[in-house]
């Protein structure tokens, strides 16, 4: 298990994930803190299938309103439910991407090596936003670059990615940049 903090310029705040990367799976825990959109502690489990497909993540967050939570989970068919509630919207999306946090960029780039090979791909992603956890539909493209890079686009957002070796975020402009090396 290893230790990744990055500061995240997005939140205005920090996150520290402790991962366990195995053949085709990824399994973390993290904890964030952050004053965008307002002050808020968020802590998550993320487990990950074969081929980094996610199977759950659960989130706590906690602002100055109270503490909200949320079991999001893929069936591995292309179902998601929240909370035990079905999510249609989202069905068919292979990923859960928490809002503001740098490690669920590594899924859909390892799974098909963007940070080492050429390819362009679209996902459609199961977005959780923070701090108020609710899910949404976000398409998502990764575009490798040249080795460690990946772009990523969300609508008319784009930014220039960089990546270690293993498939961690290292530099994610007007986001997030690693702290501590792995």
């Amino acid at each position: 298990m290893h230790a990744i903090s990055w500061e995240v310029s997005g939140s205005q705040g920090f996150e520290t994930a402790w991962v366990q990367l195995g053949e085709g799976v990824l399994r973390a825990r993290g904890r964030a803190v952050g004053t965008v959109p307002e002050p808020y502690w968020i802590s998550y489990a993320l487990e990950t299938g074969d081929g980094f497909v996610t199977r759950r993540l659960t989130v706590t967050a906690e602002t100055g309103d109270g503490g909200r939570e949320l079991d999001l989970r893929h069936d591995g068919q292309g179902r998601w439910t929240a909370n035990g509630e079905p999510l249609p919207a989202v069905d068919g999306a292979l990923d859960c991407d928490l809002g503001l946090c740098p490690l669920t960029n590594t899924m859909p780039v390892l799974r098909h090596g963007l940070h080492r090979e050429p390819g362009e791909r679209e996902f459609l992603m199961a977005w959780v936003s923070v701090p108020d956890l609710a899910v949404r539909p976000s398409r998502q493209t990764y575009t490798h670059l040249g080795s460690g890079r990946v772009r990523y686009a969300s609508g008319d957002f784009r930014s220039d990615l960089e990546f270690d070796e293993e498939g961690y975020v290292v530099d994610y402009p007007s986001l997030a940049t690693r702290l501590t090396a792995r």
